[in-house]
């Protein structure tokens, strides 16, 4: 199995800036993740995806990192993203929380937990064969 990633540094994402990923899910994926902050110690979003839990089968985590320590992660069962599917994810960063809109349109919204005013890496990886990938 193949893992892919995209790792971007010194970009300058704000309030109002959006991001889109689209990509095939690998047709064995364990899971992908999505990660928005300053460095890969300091995250202000992990969005993962994970297709076979050891707690909640197909479930999205999504988390906060500081100083290389894991936060708290909210957890939500969700079964619309599919091995071996295309999909479109728009993230959107609004200030005080992020909202992740999945491809069937369902938002998924996460605070900012240490306020960050600018996005200066994005890092992509995992089971997620990237076709497209924007900034707007």
């Amino acid at each position: 199995m193949c893992c892919w990633e995209l790792e971007l540094k010194n970009v300058k994402l704000r309030a109002g800036d959006q991001l889109k990923v689209e990509g095939r899910i690998l047709h064995e994926a364990k899971g992908f993740q999505i990660e928005l902050g300053c460095d890969e110690d300091h995250l202000a979003l992990h969005f993962n995806p994970r297709f076979k839990d050891d707690t909640d089968g197909a479930v999205l985590v999504c988390n906060s990192k500081i100083d290389g320590c894991w936060g708290h992660e909210e957890r939500e069962k969700y079964s619309d993203l599919q091995r071996g599917s295309t999909v479109k994810i728009v993230l959107k960063l609004t200030g005080d929380v992020f909202e992740v809109e999945m491809p069937n349109g369902h938002v998924i919204k996460f605070p900012n937990r240490h306020v960050l005013e600018v996005i200066t890496y994005v890092r992509i990886r995992g089971d997620l064969k990237l076709t497209a990938f924007k900034i707007y």
